[in-house]
């Protein structure tokens, strides 16, 4: 199963004269992160809302909202008409005293917390448990999002893992010759530094020996094939959260590739090499996106 970091989910049900709607939204992000909107008398349910939700969200910057439409209308929320008063009253005597303009009090007084209140205050057990069952629903719904968002991921994951793959694969004709080539071109260096210096043949046959196992590539090779095999299986496991890992094992993908084409010394290996370096740069964007 794979998931990508962002989504949506929502979930709503209905409570006595009250329609109850959450929803979630996930962004990119290292962490857990999770911000809520929640209406004043679901305050209490807040960390129990958190938890619920952050234990299968798992990972991204996530956004949750809670609504509520009341079939009466606005009989939900009122005014608290003393605390409206005491404000005006009191911007009233200020306006007097500085001698400013009045302006639109009534709007601002209406954003101050706590002038407009829900009527009921308390929460109901049966409300607060139709909340957390609510949120969990919301989760899935974001969960099964995520999942149809990865569907193209995981296919493209594959063709650039397949990919570098193959290009690994057609580095091996080029490396006799290779060899052969490096072979060729220090010797001809050779011989013309011999018409000033005189070179001991044995220790130079030593240094060629020395140079090219320098250059050999074998074990770059084999530690490439087992990063992408890795990879390919790390994408196919059932866990949830692989995102980091699967970023841990392109890392050390990226290493030997680049120590590949460090060692190449042949201009047709070192094209091969720029295209694994494509490919997972490509690899590398989409694993950012992976819970």
């Amino acid at each position: 199963m794979l998931l990508s970091m962002t989504g949506f989910g929502q979930a709503t049900g209905n409570y006595k004269n009250k329609k109850i709607t959450i929803e979630l939204r996930s962004l990119n992000g290292k962490t857990s992160d999770l911000r809520m909107k929640i209406p004043p008398n679901y305050k209490e349910k807040e960390i129990q809302l958190r938890n619920t939700i952050l234990k299968k969200a798992y990972r991204g910057k996530i956004e949750g909202t809670i609504t509520i439409d009341s079939e009466e209308g606005d009989d939900e929320f009122g005014l608290n008409k003393p605390l409206f008063k005491k404000y005006y009253a009191e911007l009233k005597d200020l306006q007097s005293e500085l001698q400013f303009e009045e302006g639109d009090f009534l709007t601002a007084i209406l954003r101050i917390q706590n002038v407009i209140k829900p009527f009921n205050s308390t929460l109901d057990e049966e409300e607060g448990e139709m909340i957390i069952a609510l949120a969990e629903e919301a989760v899935k719904a974001l969960n099964i999002f995520r999942e149809k968002e990865a569907v193209a991921m995981n296919n493209d994951l594959n063709y650039q893992i397949s990919s570098i793959e193959t290009k690994l694969n057609d580095v091996v004709p080029f490396e006799e010759g290779r060899i052969k080539n490096v072979r060729e071109r220090m010797i001809k260096n050779l011989e013309e530094f011999k018409g000033s210096q005189k070179v001991d043949q044995n220790r130079f046959e030593q240094e060629i020996i020395f140079y090219l196992e320098k250059l050999d590539i074998n074990e770059e090779k084999v530690r490439l094939s087992q990063h992408c095999k890795f990879f390919k299986e790390v994408l196919h496991t059932q866990e949830p959260m692989k995102g980091k890992k699967l970023g841990f094992i392109a890392q050390e993908m990226g290493r030997e590739i680049n120590t590949l084409g460090a060692k190449a010394q042949e201009s047709n290996i070192q094209q091969l090499v720029v295209g694994m370096k494509d490919e997972l740069e490509k690899i590398k964007e989409q694993v950012a996106n992976i819970i």
